[in-house]
This record gives structure tokens, sequence and C-alpha cells, in this order.
């Protein structure tokens, strides 16, 4: 009786008294089997048979409130009651259906859910209630109620047939049959959305998630074709832009499901809508929109299957596409060629069958059409279009033992090709080298006679056009068929190359005939060959032609040849480089590199520093640092990419070279003895600066690698670092010891190395009498980057050894300047190209541990010292990433507005460089200070180093870029102080003083 009391307290204050705060004391009573649902039902009953409607709405809430969070434990019997009750409830009146419908919705997810209720329930829904006419909160609790019948109860819901149809249900599986109709003019309403989000909205909802999810309903099917083909021609039809571009993209999606014959009736109202979007169109994007649906429309045609009483779709199809293209490619002017040559590719592109009836009726009027052409500009436009039909869509590509469509025009577009090649417009060659890649590309179009024709032409345009234009373009073609050809460039184009290389000025008169030859320099012909050399060797058997070429013009210019400068020895090693980089079969060409191309390289430095030592000897360019620098790569490039055995040999040749003189690997081994090239020798930094071509073969090797005699050449390299008067010389073997270092495992062997080379550097620095402080440096620099980047723990003792450094009077300005180098990434060492251990965060790493460090050392430090602590700080943040800039902007930016003020160049171009990037995309941290940024970096707009000029004027020109309740106060003052800058006697500096100040004068306008 005490429960029952309670219960009806609850009922009577939740009906009654409006509270509603009863129906969770209700939902706990049950969950605690204080009472039960049906005892709820039978204390309810005044209520739900009460002649007002909304004393009955109360109660019917009240329960389904309950139901809603006792739904797991109800019974079989009980649930069945209930849906017998809320059955009954749903012929009631309209202001409670939606209290029924929650309830019923509970039900729905209960766990005892008796069998055939389902079907029960959905009939009575179908029956008693409108779904469309229902808010949207009961509209999609209905939606729920099937959901929920559908995941556990489907077979149930298949009984019903076409009346579980009529409910409005489009679900896989299920025949719409007469419906068909009434469901799509049920969701085509929506088509096409427009919706807008609300802000802050809830759910997250976009327009794009509606459109999405609408068009999979409308393309669920074919049976909506009929009705869906005219509206999307009606809505493409439309002004509005987004109305075109989805129902394009509702097109190129339903057509991957429909027939040919689905989309028959419909063909020529979509041709019309297609084609006027590509000739008048207005936005690239619905010309694009268009293009993509007009080539799924054609892949759908393609599809069909041809039968002897039925119409072939496709035909039909392409001959309305042809008959209002097709003639605009031969009309003099060319004015509508490119959007009918776009709506030609389009419909090629969808199949094979439609690229070679497509193709059959075009390129033959291409063709003739360039033939009676007189002008460049126009020939180069036809052969652009031509150049769509050579290159072929993925779909459209001929399968296995099928003929390319263009197999028939094979000898007309080679011979129009050539004919290009031959013209002297540079716009016209560009195009026919692209068309020639895109022949030599697709089987069948290039024959090999045609190829060595081909190399010919291209071989005849590197040797006399200077045009950087063609000359880029003819590099990218020769560069695509020698892998394709390489026997055709090989006997073609390379000794033609090597016969213009070494050939001298007085004999290209000869060779090219009076008045042919070409008008620019030798030199330049020589390096576009060169180069070109590189280019074509991408197969081993290329490599091993032009190789040795190469290696020839550094033996010739070694030999004291006048014919190549110290500009074409460099370029010959960076083509060196690039033939190791990209040839395909590694093993093969390393092999190579390995037997001839390293041996004679290091044979030819070797020479070259011995005969430098002779007195009166004639200086070979191969010692200059620039063609030293450039070596590297070459050998740090084809060592990196040896075979583990060949990697080996290589090392222990190169190691036994420098510490042994071991020179019997060597092509030309007669050399005097001993060799000592890592020796201190005052008068012999001709051989010590050959220690960069050790760091790039043991330096480059992967970790794998084992590195013979490795603790004595650790000792080696250390004494020639810290003793060497060259600067070449010793920064090279700290860089090399650097690389051995960073590769090394951990373990007690690494612990001794670098326990003796922090004691040489610490005795060396702490030395005042030394002269050796600029060497020792240099290794202390270069190691503790090698640490750095493995997060070694010793890192930490060497980067403050860095810091103390920057109150060094001699070589503050030197540390400050190495804090770029830690974090930079080397081309010749330290580097994953090198196969070095190296930790992908490291520099903010570095940030975290060591910026409370620098900002205390720059308090600290007297006004003198700060420069060093500034410029550190910006070499550092330059180097770190975006957001880690950002994140710390509020705590720099105060220490950088300083540094803009020092006198210092380097500190000003370092923080200017450090700010600029920022300023393009400003954080909030920023805007305090704009008054003070606007007035200092407009004040280095006069700067005496031409480099800040132009960094400050940059940053001008991003500052302008901020919001104009910003900047607006200063614009006027601004835009004259920038006149000057107009005036200044460098051209680079007027240019971003033009685009700053133009900035400038936009500030506050409308619409900026």
């Amino acid at each position: 009786m005490a429960a029952n009391s309670v219960l009806l307290g609850l009922v009577e204050e939740f009906v009654s008294g409006q509270q509603d705060s009863k129906a969770s004391e209700t939902a706990t009573g049950v969950k605690t089997g204080q009472f039960t649902v049906l005892e709820l039902v039978e204390a309810l009953g005044l209520s739900l048979t009460s002649p007002q409607a909304q004393t009955r709405g109360r109660g019917v809430q009240l329960l389904s409130t309950v139901l809603q969070e006792c739904y797991a434990s109800l019974s079989e019997t009980e649930a069945e009651v209930l849906v017998a009750f809320y059955e009954n409830r749903l012929k009631d009146h309209y202001a409670i259906t939606p209290y029924v419908l929650q309830g019923i919705k509970a039900l729905t997810k209960c766990p005892q859910f008796p069998p055939g209720l389902s079907v029960s329930i959905l009939k009575s829904l179908f029956q008693d209630v409108h779904a469309q006419s229902l808010m949207l909160k009961e509209r999609s609790c209905v939606y729920n109620i099937l959901i929920n019948l559908m995941e556990t109860r489907e077979e149930e819901l298949k009984g019903l047939g076409a009346d579980f149809i009529a409910g409005n249900i489009v679900h896989q599986g299920y025949e719409l049959g007469k419906f068909t109709e009434e469901l799509f003019e049920v969701t085509s309403c929506y088509f096409p959305i427009d919706f807008s989000a609300p802000p802050n909205d809830p759910h997250g909802i976009t327009q794009e998630d509606l459109i999405l999810s609408l068009r999979t309903v409308l393309t669920g099917t074919p049976r909506f074709a009929e009705y869906l083909l005219p509206l999307i021609i009606e809505k493409v039809d439309s002004d509005v832009q987004s109305a075109k571009l989805d129902s394009l993209q509702t097109l190129t999606a339903c057509t991957s499901l429909y027939t040919h014959k689905d989309v028959a009736e419909f063909l020529t109202g979509l041709w019309s809508s297609l084609r006027r979007e590509v000739f008048q169109t207005t936005s690239e994007k619905v010309e694009a929109c268009s293009l993509s649906a007009l080539t799924a429309l054609t892949a759908c045609l393609s599809r069909s299957v041809l039968q002897s009483d039925s119409e072939d779709g496709l035909q039909v199809f392409l001959e309305l596409v042809l008959g209002d293209c097709k003639h605009h490619l031969c009309e003099p002017d060319l004015k509508l060629v490119w959007p009918s040559a776009k709506l030609l590719q389009a419909a090629a592109s969808a199949s094979y069958r439609a690229s070679l009836k497509v193709t059959a009726a075009v390129v033959p009027l291409l063709l003739e059409q360039y033939s009676t052409c007189t002008q460049c500009a126009q020939r180069r436009t036809l052969l652009e279009v031509v150049l769509g039909f050579v290159q072929p869509a993925q779909n459209s590509r001929s399968a296995d033992g099928e003929e390319s469509v263009l197999s028939g025009f094979q000898q007309p577009l080679c011979s129009v090709v050539f004919s290009a090649l031959s013209e002297s417009s540079a716009g016209l060659q560009v195009t026919a080298c692209r068309v020639l890649t895109a022949l030599g590309q697709q089987p069948g179009l290039l024959l090999a006679s045609d190829a060595e024709l081909a190399a010919d032409h291209l071989t005849r345009m590197v040797l006399v056009e200077d045009e950087s234009q063609v000359c880029s373009a003819v590099m990218d073609c020769a560069c695509a068929l020698a892998r394709l050809y390489p026997d055709a460039f090989a006997s073609k184009m390379i000794p033609k190359l090597k016969g213009e290389i070494f050939s001298e000025p007085m004999e290209m008169e000869q060779n090219y005939g009076p008045g042919l030859a070409p008008k620019h320099s030798p030199q330049a012909t020589r390096q576009r060959c060169v180069a070109a050399l590189a280019v074509v060797s991408s197969k081993p058997s290329v490599v091993q032609e032009s190789a040795p070429i190469l290696l020839e013009v550094l033996s010739s210019a070694h030999s004291g040849s006048s014919l190549f400068s110290l500009e074409e020895v460099v370029s010959t090693c960076h083509s060196l480089q690039r033939i190791a980089a990209q040839a395909q079969d590694a093993e093969e060409t390393g092999r190579f590199f390995h037997d001839i191309i390293i041996p004679r390289l290091l044979g030819l430095a070797l020479q070259a520093a011995l005969q430098g030592e002779r007195e009166g000897a004639q200086r070979s360019p191969l010692t200059e640092e620039a063609v030293l620098f450039a070596l590297v790569p070459v050998m740090s490039t084809a060592c990196g990419r040896l075979q583990s055995q060949m990697a080996a040999l290589t090392a222990s040749r190169a190691v036994s070279l420098f510490l042994d003189g071991d020179v019997s690997f060597l092509p030309e081994n007669d050399f005097p003895s001993p060799l000592q090239l890592l020796k201190k020798q005052s008068e012999a930094w001709r051989q010590s600066q050959l220690v960069c071509l050790l760091m790039a073969c043991v330096c480059s090797m992967p970790r794998t690698v084992e590195i013979p005699q490795i603790d004595r050449l650790f000792e080696e390299l250390e004494e020639l670092s810290c003793t060497s008067p060259h600067p070449f010389s010793y920064t090279s073997a700290a860089k090399c010891f650097a690389g051995l270092v960073n590769k090394r495992p951990e373990g007690e062997q690494l612990d001794s190395v670098l326990e003796r080379t922090m004691k040489r550097i610490s005795s060396e620095l702490d030395c005042a009498s030394s002269s050796f402080h600029t060497q020792a440096f240099t290794l202390l620099l270069w190691v503790a980057k090698a640490l750095l980047i493995r997060y070694h723990p010793l890192s930490t003792v060497l980067t403050d050894k860095l810091f103390s450094l920057l109150l060094d009077s001699d070589l503050a300005d030197t540390a400050a300047e190495g804090f770029s180098l830690l974090l930079s990434d080397p081309a010749d060492v330290l580097n994953r190209g090198c196969h070095a251990d190296l930790r992908i965060m490291y520099r903010q790493r570095f940030f975290t541990e060591n910026s409370a460090k620098l900002f205390h050392g720059f308090n600290s430090a007297d006004k003198v010292r700060k420069s060093g602590y500034l410029k550190a700080l910006s070499h550092i943040v330059n180097h770190l990433p975006r957001q880690v800039q950002l994140a710390e902007l509020p705590a720099l930016l105060p220490l950088l507005l300083e540094a803009l003020a020092f006198t210092d160049r380097g500190v000003q171009l370092s923080t200017l460089l450090c700010l600029q990037p920022v300023l393009m995309d400003p954080p909030s941290a920023l805007n305090p200070h704009v008054d003070g940024l606007v007035f200092q970096v407009l004040e280095l707009t006069t700067s005496p180093g031409m480099e800040v000029r132009i960094a400050s004027l940059r940053c001008m020109y991003a500052l302008a870029r901020l919001a104009d309740h910003m900047v607006l106060p200063f614009r006027a003052k601004v835009i004259r102080a920038l006149a000057k800058a107009l005036d200044d006697k460098k051209r680079l500096v007027r240019k971003e003083a033009v685009l700053a100040r133009s900035e400038w004068f936009m500030v506050g306008c409308p619409g900026r």
C-alpha cells in the first residue's frame, strides 16, 4: 500500500502538478523494483481515460519517459501489453501522438520484444500516422522506429511486401513496384540541397553531408532514372551555380549504375545541357563537372551489349557529339576549337570503343587542318588538341592484344611532330616535344626507326636551341623516351653529343655549315650537352656509354685543356650525380660505378692534388673547392645505393687509401709512396682536402656496413680537423668524423672516442694561446649535430658548450651562426640520403630543452654580447616548424623586436626572415606589438644592406595584410616612407618596394 500511494503521488504531481522532475523519480522506482511498469499503467488509469486531451497527453508522456529509461527490464508479456496500448493511442488526439511515438521507439529497443509485434506496429504507423505532416522531432522518431525494427526484425517486415514499401521505405533488397514515382517525389523535393548550417550547430551537419546522403538515395536504383534525369536537365539549366554542380555530380554518380536503356530516352536533352555548359561556361568548376558527367554518360552507353535487333546507343550519342563539335575544328579562326576539343576528349576517354569512334572521326581532320594552317599559333593550338587524344585516359586504353586507337595514324602523326620540331616557333617546338613524349609512351606509335629519328631531332635541338623553355621541353622528352628506347639514344644522340663536347670552337663552322653554327657561346652548348647526357642515362646500357664521356671531360680538364671552364667541370660533376641518382637498375649501375666511376674519380682527384704540389706545375681544376664540393654528392649518391657487398668493399678501399696510401684499386696507380693524405702538412693542403671524398664514401654507407680500422680513422680525422690550417680540409674532416660518430652504435667504444675528442676540443678552446680555436669549434659544432639528431645523451653537454661560447670575445659571432647549421639539413652529410641516424622531432626537442637557457643567457649578458644570443635565437626559430613558432610566439616576440633594433645586419636579417612567414598568417599574440613592429621594420627598408632591405619590404607587405583596423592608422606614413625605396639603386629592392607599397595603398579599401 505504501508503494502504491507513493506511485499515485508521483503520477498526480506529474500530471496535475506539472512537475516534470517526477518522471525521473518514477523511473528510478521502476528500476529499483519499488513498482512495475504495469502498476504504473494502472496508476495512470484515470489520467489515460480523462476526457481532457492535455491530461491524457501528460499521462502518456510520463509512461513514455519511464520506458525510455527502463525498456531493457521489460518482460515479453509487459512489452505485448504496452504495444497494444500504444497502438490504440495512435488513434487518439494528434497532440498525444508525439508521446506515443516516443513510447513505441523505446519498446522497439526492448530485448524481450515479442515476435510478430513489429508487423503490427508498422501497420498501425502506416494507417494512423501521416509522417510527412509531423514536426522534425516526431518524423525522426518514426524513422528511428523503422530503423530499430529493420535492424532486429527484418525478416518479419519482408512479409508485408508492398504494404511495407507503401510505408515510405527505400531499402536495399525491397522492390519498389508501383510506388517508385511516389518514393522519388518524397525524396527529390529536397534536390538540390540549399541547406546552410546554423551557427554553433551541436550536430555538426554540413551541406556536403546532406548532398551526399540525398545523392545516395536518388542514385540508389535505376528505377528512378525516368524521373531523375529530367530533373537533372532542369536543374543544370538553372542560373544557380551550386545547383548546376550538384546536378552534374549527381548525373556522374547515377550513370555509373544505369544501363544504356535507362538513359536512351534523355540523351538529346542531356547532351544539350552539357554542351551548353562547356561552350558558354563562366566557371571552371562547372566546366570540369560537365566534362566528367559526359565521360560518365559515355561510359554508361559503352557498357551496352550490342544485339542484332537493337540500336547502338553509343553510336547514336557519339553522332550527336561529333555533329555538334567536329565542324568547329575546321573553322579558320579556331574560335571554338578548345571547348569542342574538350567535349570530344571527354567522350573519347570513357572507353576503348568511344575512343576508337571519336579518334577515327577527329584525328584526320586535325592533321589536315594542321597542314593547311600557316600560322605557328594556330598550328600549336591544333597540336595541343592532338596531344589530348594521344594521351588516353585509363578507361580508353587498349586491352592486351588490341591495337591502339591511333595505330592507323602512326605515320602522319610522327610526320607532323617531326615537322613541328623543325619549326622556329618556341611554343610549337615545346608542344611538339610533349606530343612526341606521349607517342613514345603508347605501344606501337613510335617505331624503332621513328625513335632514332626522334633522337636525331632532339640532339639537333640540344645543340642549337638556347631558349630556356625549349631546352627544358627537349630534356623532358629525351628523358622519357630514353627510358623506352635506350638503344636509339645510345647510338644516335650520345656520339653526337660527345663530338660536340670535345670539338674546338673553330670546328663548329665546319660541323654546321656556313651561317648555321649556334649563335650562343660554345660553353653554353657544351653545358647543355653534358646535361643531356645525364638526362638520357637511366638505363644501364646508356649509362655505360655516357658516364665515360663525362669522366673524359674531367680528365681533359685535369690535363690542362683550355676547352673546359671551371663552371663546365662543376656541371659535369652534377651530371654524374644525376646519373647515379636516377638509374633504374640500381644494382647494375651501382656495380658500374663501383668498378669504374668511383676509382676513376678518386684517381683523378689524387693526381690533381699531387700535381699541384709540384713546383711550377699547372693547377688542375680538380683541386678547386667548387669541383671537390660537386664531386662529393656524386660519390655519396653512388656509394649510398651500392649493394651491401660492394658497399663494404668500397668503404674498405677508401679507408685503405686514406690511411695506408693503398692505390692498388685505382686505374692509374703510379703514385709516389708513401701517401699520407690525412697527415697535417703545411704545403700539402691539396692532399688533405681530399678527405671530403673519404667523407662522401664512408659517411653515405648504410649503418649495417662495417667501416674497417674505425678507431684509427677517428684518431686521424680528429688530428686533421684540430690542426689543419686549411679551412676546407679541417671542415671536411670534422664532417667525416661527425658522420661516423652518428652511425656508431652506442657503447664503450663510442664513449671513449667522444671522451677523448671532448678533452681535445676543450683543451684547444680553453687555451688562450692556441691558434686552433676555429678548428676546435668546427669539430665541436659538427659532433654536437651528429649527437643531437640521434638523441644521444652527450649532446646536451656539447650544446651547453656552444651556448657558453656566445660569451667568447673571439668566437661569439661564429657560435651564433653555428646554431643555424645545428638545426639545418646539410646536403653532403648527416641527412637521410646518407642513411644518418636522424630523429624526426629533434628541432622541437632542442628548442624545448634549451629555450630557457637562451633567454637566461640573453637577460644576464651585457649589451655587447646580447647580439650573439639574438642571432642564435633567430636562427633557431627559423628552423622550427610553423606550429611550434606560433605556439612560442608570445614569449619570443619581445626578443625578436629587440633584435630588430640591433645594428648587426646579420641579426636584423635573420630576425626578419624569421618574422616574415609568421606575419603572413599572424596569431593574436602579435596584436599588441603591431605599432612597434611597423615602425621598426619600416626603418630597416633604408638599411645599407640590400638583403636586409628586401627582407624588410617583404615584412611590410605581410603587415599590410593584417586587419584594416590594426594597420590603417599607419597607412599614410608607410606609403610616404616606401616611396624612397622605389628609387633604390637595386632592381630587386625596387621590385619588392612596388609590391609592398601597392598593398599598403589597398589598406582600408572596400572588398580587400
